[in-house]
């Protein structure tokens, strides 16, 4: 059975603004966002001002850079973006989130420095997968796009680093690399299937046909759910802090 899927399941119909919104992968940045929030909430006297900056930081590092970059990387969500676009998404956005950092570091506390020069070197060394692509993989993915974000954002509220905040970053690295062992296994059927076929035959003599909606059925739904669960403990923390 030859398929032609969507790149992803958030994925709009190709052509135009559409195009854009689809480059955000929404879902997946509100979960990292998340992770933002969920730091800065840990921190002691967190400060509003401190979660908000923290939030656009990464809006526009993760959400708008190296999602730009990432598709200009090989195409993988099939956008029309011209390169050049693309580029200066990237280059515009990536400055402005090492601006806020900067800026942050010199207003808040110093410890910010390294959290801000790695931010901006892996949010570019990830997606165009430099040295041979050895910043390109689950562990890289689950530290940059996990942990990295919650310990960003707790010491930038509190100036400090300390045992809940590390304990919340393993929490989000693991949840990174469950969320990457998904949404590998529905990005090659998405993205590089060309025929699926074959049957399930169970013991009650029902038989099953095996295509691409019964390969990607569980493992999207379970991204949709993990999504909503990170959300909620955000937003659940963040009212519990500034309510």
């Amino acid at each position: 059975m030859t398929t032609r899927a969507r790149p992803a399941f958030y994925a709009l119909a190709p052509g135009g603004w559409r195009d854009y919104v689809t480059l955000l992968h929404p879902p997946y940045t509100l979960w990292h966002l998340s992770y933002v929030a969920i730091g800065a909430s840990l921190a002691p006297g967190l400060q509003p001002h401190r979660l908000l900056w923290g939030l656009l930081a990464f809006f526009l590092a993760m959400s708008i850079g190296a999602h730009a970059l990432d598709e200009l990387n090989g195409r993988p969500l099939d956008t029309s973006i011209p390169g050049v676009v693309l580029v200066l998404m990237a280059s515009i956005s990536i400055a402005g989130a090492t601006a806020i950092g900067v800026g942050a570091t010199l207003a808040w506390t110093l410890w910010l420095a390294p959290f801000v020069v790695f931010g901006a070197f892996i949010a570019v060394a990830y997606t165009l997968e430099l040295a041979g692509g050895r910043f390109h993989s689950d562990l890289w993915f689950a530290l940059a796009w996990g942990a990295f974000p919650v310990l960003t954002a707790y010491v930038g509220a509190s100036g400090t680093l300390r045992a809940e905040a590390i304990l919340a970053a393993a929490f989000a690295a693991l949840l990174s690399a469950a969320q990457r062992r998904l949404s590998t296994q529905v990005r090659g059927i998405r993205r590089q299937a060309g025929e699926i076929s074959g049957s399930i035959t169970y013991r009650d003599g029902g038989i099953e046909t095996i295509e691409a909606g019964t390969l990607l059925a569980a493992p999207e739904a379970a991204l949709r759910v993990l999504t909503a669960s990170v959300i909620a403990l955000a937003a659940a923390l963040v009212v519990l802090r500034l309510g």
